[in-house]
């Protein structure tokens, strides 16, 4: 009997481990969520708030406000809980179960209307959807002010909304007000570029938008960026939470973001630094130094360096003059430390330019000061002229073959150029052809051959050697570039005819982002402009008023009440600011510039 039972034990151990598996209460793990499932995707709901929306006569001292979810928040961005008209410090917060509290580190003014607003600052604890926002209005007095104005902050050059300005009210008109106390209301924008600036008294105001890199609500010209409104300004609008500008919308819901109505438009720009001083320097090898100005438009009286004739300095300023590359033309050893005195006006104390003499060092690089110990050492460009040559097929037409030096030359031959080309059928030839200094490079030369380029014909350019000595005492390897226009059957041209043109205008073709010229013009009458080999996609047209004709666009000035150079951008009838082009098409399209700048 022993026997038998004991040849049916293990059987016995396997059903009692089976049912341990299937009745044990265990296999419903209550530890660990079940897997799948939808996700959620219900941003928070706030179901209460202290003090109630409108609520007047809140105290000062100690004010905290509390927001209670139907789930627990996590705050994103603290710096978007904005109280408007802001305090000294940003509001702090903290979670108490589902409820946000903010609160104050100093007291609120007496008898003022204030918002909080939340917008962009809240999510879920679980899987961050973003709460769209509230704006909570209580007041200090006895009244709520109810006042609005709307608007939409852009780049002054893409026009393409600015997200995260800061705009701000004053009653103080006075030039200096921005720079030295905190607004009397303001908002922060969204995605959009949209703001609202809801419950303010009716009065009158001076309207700024900057971007606050340091939350203080204070301009600082050196580091951030700035738009203003010409005149004053005086809301005609009273609140009304039907409508659609002060609704709090997902930034995806483009619709609804679009169709609010925006009263004014600020385009911010980069401030011209008001002080002149040299703000960097460097050497870049044993010839080549440069110097940086903080300002643009240096005026140099002299330069010189210490022990180098002056005949021996070749200098070369930038389109917008606040930099300087100069070049030692002497092959001797140079010492490891130059001295370059520089004759300029510079801002004093009193804000004033005063001619002044400032010596800079320019120490040799580190790279440069130790000597090449073997040949393997010695790179080609120790030893030759180095030079690039450039030529897209894009743009060669318009560009030419580009040949940019890395140091000036001291003797060249660019008759000893060699352009051919060779047609469809592999026949050879030869072209004459232009060469012009670039205005703005002295080491750059656009070559351009005397006939039209052709679509199906290859094109060469030759540099012989040693037929160029830069100023180490170098000669020149020979080079060739080979370039063919594109002949890709699949892409576009567009025709763009300027008509009524009555000043000097940038004209720039942008890709969607406008973030990238295609292609760029300078126009002063009326005139087609063609831009070829166009790839299927939206493109932007950029028109920029350049009133002082100098082929920059020029940015404004706060004090002066300059406004940056005015630019538009070319739209449809239907309103929109893309062109889209297809797949081999020539398209023309007419500008009237006089009516799109009037």
């Amino acid at each position: 009997m022993k026997r038998t039972i004991s040849q049916f034990l293990p059987l016995m151990a396997a059903v009692a481990a089976v049912g341990t598996l299937v009745f044990s209460p265990s296999c419903a793990n209550t530890t660990t969520p079940p897997s799948g499932g939808p996700k959620d995707t219900i941003p928070p709901v706030l179901e209460k708030f202290y003090p109630a929306q409108g609520d007047t006569m809140i105290p000062t001292h100690k004010t905290q406000i509390s927001m209670t979810f139907d789930e627990y928040v996590v705050v994103k961005d603290v710096q978007n809980l904005y109280l408007s008209p802001p305090l000294e410090k940003t509001p702090k917060y903290k979670m108490r179960n589902k409820s946000l509290i903010v609160y104050f580190e100093s007291d609120l003014d007496s008898n003022k209307t204030y918002v909080l607003d939340v917008s962009n600052a809240i999510a879920d604890n679980n899987e961050g959807n973003m709460y769209p926002g509230y704006a909570l209005v209580f007041s200090t007095g006895r009244q709520v002010d109810s006042m609005m104005m709307t608007g939409i902050v852009q780049d002054c050059n893409t026009l393409m909304p600015v997200k995260g300005a800061t705009v701000m009210l004053y009653k103080d008109h006075s030039d200096s007000a921005i720079f030295k106390h905190r607004p009397d209301a303001a908002i922060k924008t969204d995605d959009w570029g949209f703001f609202c600036l809801r419950n303010i008294q009716d009065t009158l105001y001076r309207m700024y938008a900057i971007m606050d890199m340091n939350n203080n609500n204070i301009y600082e010209a050196d580091q951030e960026q700035v738009a203003f409104l010409d005149t004053v300004v005086r809301p005609a609008q009273k609140v009304n939470d039907s409508l659609p500008e002060l609704k709090k919308y997902i930034m995806t819901d483009t619709v609804a973001c679009l169709a609010r109505k925006t009263q004014y438009e600020m385009n911010l720009f980069k401030e011209v630094p008001s002080k002149q001083m040299i703000l960097n320097k460097g050497r870049l090898g044993e010839r080549t130094a440069y110097i940086t100005f903080m300002a643009p438009y240096a005026q140099i009286d002299s330069i010189w360096m210490t022990g180098i004739p002056s005949d021996k300095l070749i200098t070369q300023f930038n389109l917008e003059q606040d930099s300087l590359e100069i070049w030692v033309n002497d092959p001797r050893t140079l010492p490891d430390t130059l001295f370059l005195n520089v004759d300029y006006l510079k801002t004093d104390t009193l804000g004033n330019l005063v001619p002044t003499v400032e010596e800079v060092k320019l120490a040799k690089p580190r790279e440069a000061a130790v000597a090449k110990s073997s040949r393997k050492d010695i790179k080609k460009e120790d030893t030759t002229t180095v030079f690039t040559i450039t030529a897209e097929p894009e743009t060669v037409e318009q560009y030419g073959f580009e040949i940019e030096f890395k140091y000036p030359l001291v003797e060249e031959a660019f008759d000893s150029l060699v352009f051919r080309y060779l047609n469809p059928k592999q026949q050879e030839f030869t072209d004459t052809y232009t060469v012009v200094q670039d205005s703005l490079n002295l080491r750059k030369y656009v070559v351009r051959p005397s006939s039209k380029l052709l679509p199906g014909y290859e094109y060469f350019l030759k540099v012989p050697h040693r037929k160029f000595k830069d100023i180490n005492g170098f000669y020149n390897d020979s080079s060739e570039v080979k370039v063919t226009l594109p002949n890709d059957d699949k892409l576009s041209s567009l025709n763009l005819v300027l008509s009524n043109v009555m000043n000097k205008y940038i004209i720039d073709l942008l890709n969607e982002k406008r973030d990238q010229i295609i292609r760029s013009f300078i126009i002063e009458r009326d005139t087609t402009l063609l831009f070829p080999y166009i790839k299927t996609g939206k493109y932007s047209i950029r028109l920029t008023e350049d009133l002082n004709r100098n082929g920059l666009v020029d940015t404004g000035n706060l004090l002066e009440h300059k406004q940056p150079e005015k630019v538009k951008f070319f739209k449809l009838d239907d309103g929109s600011s893309y062109l889209e082009i297809p797949e081999m098409t020539e398209l023309e399209q007419a500008i009237d510039v006089g009516e799109l700048f009037k």
